[in-house]
């Protein structure tokens, strides 16, 4: 149970961050920044692998930077949406 927990918490922090890095605002407080979390863990572990440090399940540093390019792209899509 602790170490769901831990997870969540990470990917809220993991979300929050790579928000912070792009300068969008991440749609949804904080579940839109836990699922920005989960998605950017995935994303990359799957383009960067799984190297440094390890929290919670996420290997923080591809998650960071999976979770900023996640929240880069849905700006990108967001913007040309509100253009149509």
């Amino acid at each position: 149970m602790l170490h769901f927990i831990i997870m969540i918490i990470m990917a809220i922090v993991i979300g929050i961050i790579g928000d912070a890095l792009v300068k969008n605002s991440m749609p949804g407080g904080l579940i839109g920044s836990m699922i920005a979390g989960f998605v950017g863990a995935w994303l990359g572990s799957l383009i960067l692998g799984n190297w440094g440090p390890v929290i919670g399940g996420f290997a923080v540093i591809p998650a960071i930077i999976g979770a900023a390019l996640f929240v880069f792209i849905l700006g990108l899509f967001s913007r040309s949406a509100g253009r149509a």
